[in-house]
């Protein structure tokens, strides 16, 4: 039955049942259609190249009788009330024939069929891309109009998807809805869990193709490969440094600034970064927890264990490049270093 035909049909029962306002919008041919088809004033099935008037709403009021028992939704017509409940049993009577997929809806899995075929009917008008589906093409076309329709009523931020627009109100709220099955951690985003949980499985995907080495994290792998290169993109604009990572050249900048913004909260001492601030807690507390495996010394840090260590391995790591001198530490190196030079050392 094509469109047309169709149209024809429902312009007859709308004449008979007195329906108002009446809107068909077909493309092609309909007799496959498998589904209700529901308009303004009643629901309509293409059946054995019949239109069959399946349901009707007498007026084309806003009643709607149909209660779901399961959660406070209404619905002006029983079909539509029996497809919501799928949402609560569970049945999926749409099943995929290429895959064991199955579907709560026949639209769904119609949009999963084009993932078989390759099918990328949505073409942007913009650029070359085509899209499995529509709302797929909508959300790209947002990237060449610059639309943001999703706006955070607590600060100034727009979003062009809904997704992203959900994950960042939990800024605002503090929610951490992924919790982690193997420890206490929670996170904002289902992605930061993946990436944590490698922690605990020790999954490393990520190889580096010069060397040895893996990583959990692409980021991490990212920075190790700078290593390879030498590449140290960001340079001090204060002085002729210049370092691998962005971080290192923020902690040096302080050098420049005098910026320490890690206060301790028992004395007066500020320091420029995290890391020495919580070493300088430990004196404080009184407390060694570095304890050597050898002899019953125990230290603040664990840099100072791993330079006693040496006082019962005998390494000497840091050898005088004009010499066949080693030393266990590097600052008995550059001492040492001077006696070659002339320099005095103090």
């Amino acid at each position: 039955m094509s469109a047309t035909k169709v149209k024809e049909e429902v312009e007859v029962i709308e004449e008979q049942m007195k329906i108002q306002s009446v809107e068909i919008k077909f493309k092609g041919d309909i007799e496959t259609y498998e589904e209700p088809i529901t308009f303004t004033g009643g629901s309509f099935l293409v059946k054995n190249e019949k239109l069959v008037l399946i349901e009707h709403q007498i007026t084309p009021s806003e009643e709607k009788p149909y209660q779901c028992g399961q959660c406070d939704k209404v619905f002006s017509l029983n079909s539509h009330l029996k497809t919501h409940q799928r949402a609560h049993n569970g049945e999926k009577p749409y099943k995929c024939r290429q895959c064991d997929k199955a579907f709560s809806w026949n639209s769904y899995l119609k949009r999963h069929q084009r993932t078989h075929t390759g099918e990328r009917q949505y073409q942007c008008s913009q650029c070359d891309k085509a899209f499995l589906h529509k709302y797929d093409l909508l959300r790209h076309q947002r990237t060449h109009n610059g639309e943001k329709p999703y706006q955070c009523s607590q600060c100034n931020k727009a979003f062009s998807l809904y997704i992203h627009f959900i994950t960042h109100q939990r800024v605002h709220t503090g929610e951490k809805p992924y919790q982690c099955n193997q420890c206490d951690k929670a996170f904002s985003m289902n992605s930061n869990l993946k990436a944590h949980q490698k922690a605990h499985t020790g999954e490393k995907p990520y190889q580096c193709q010069q060397c040895d080495k893996a990583f959990s994290w692409n980021s991490y792998l990212i920075k190790h490969q700078k290593t390879h290169n030498g590449e140290r993109q960001y340079q001090c604009s204060q002085c002729d440094k210049a370092f691998l990572h962005k971080h290192h050249i923020l902690l040096h900048q302080r050098t420049h600034t005098g910026e320490k913004p890690y206060q301790c909260s028992q004395c007066d001492k500020a320091f420029s970064q995290r890391g020495t601030l919580i070493d300088h807690q430990i004196t404080h507390t009184g407390m060694k927890p570095y304890q050597c495996s050898l002899c019953d010394k125990a230290f603040l840090h664990n840099y100072s264990l791993k330079i006693h260590h040496r006082t019962h391995t005998g390494e000497k790591p840091y050898q005088c490049s004009q010499c066949d001198k080693a030393f266990s530490q590097r600052g008995n190196l550059i001492s040492h270093q001077k006696t070659h030079t002339g320099e005095k050392p103090y």
